[in-house]
């Protein structure tokens, strides 16, 4: 059976995964897969039976069994296991199963089974956590990236807008520290290779972006058509 189409965009901090990632599932009427609400919808499961959220193996074999959906909207909706739960799992962080990371046996097995029955857009966290599931078949890949420079001055806006006030070699230099970290990490450090579709996203606006991708994609699928 032919897996649905999974739009896997990356990319380092700063760089405008999330916001790209919802506009682009808008453009393809797909949902958007939030990995949060993920997280939040196997720790509702869990807590429904009792299972204890820090138990990886317990949570590993419950996301074996559950079935997890992301419909389209705006939000999309949550539904679990058929149970629309979007209005239950929407809560912070501190909600997410602790056992349960993009790493982990729980996570992957949750994934896995959800990428086997559904197609979305999401934005990865780092090569190799979303794309590696052999059941993303049909994974159109993306990686976003932007100077340093660029990316320091969008979350320096960002933050002046919220009244909060940091100086710009403060934000610049944090941003040049996460590229290290992420690309050094000893877990699924960002790396690139040649299943990534790069886009610099240093010069252009969110609706360039968003159509490069749109058409990157479409092109993606015609592909696959003509070698089935």
């Amino acid at each position: 059976m032919t897996a649905p189409l999974i739009v896997a965009i990356d990319g380092p901090a700063g760089v405008g995964k999330t916001t790209v990632s919802k506009l682009v599932a808008r453009e393809l009427n797909l949902p958007h897969i939030d990995t949060g609400a993920m997280y939040r919808a196997i720790g509702l499961a869990a807590k429904r039976r009792g299972i204890d959220t820090r138990d990886e193996a317990a949570l590993e074999k419950l996301a074996e069994k559950t079935k997890i959906e992301f419909l389209p909207g705006e939000p999309a909706r949550v539904l679990l296991d058929g149970e629309d739960v979007t209005s239950l799992i929407d809560r912070p962080r501190s909600a997410w199963p602790q056992a349960m990371s993009r790493r982990s046996p729980a996570f992957v097995a949750c994934w896995s089974g959800f990428s086997r029955s559904s197609a979305g857009a999401t934005e990865a966290c780092s090569r190799g956590e979303i794309s590696e599931p052999k059941s993303f078949r049909d994974t159109a890949q993306v990686l976003l990236t932007a100077t340093p420079q660029v990316r320091a001055n969008r979350r320096y806006k960002e933050l002046q807008s919220k009244g909060i006030s940091v100086p710009f070699e403060t934000v610049l230099t944090e941003a040049i520290t996460r590229d290290v970290q992420d690309s050094t990490r000893a877990e699924s450090p960002l790396t690139i290779d040649d299943t990534y579709t790069v886009i610099d996203t240093s010069a252009l606006t969110i609706p360039q972006v968003v159509d490069k991708i749109v058409k990157r994609v479409l092109g993606f699928l015609d592909a696959i058509s003509r070698h089935r």
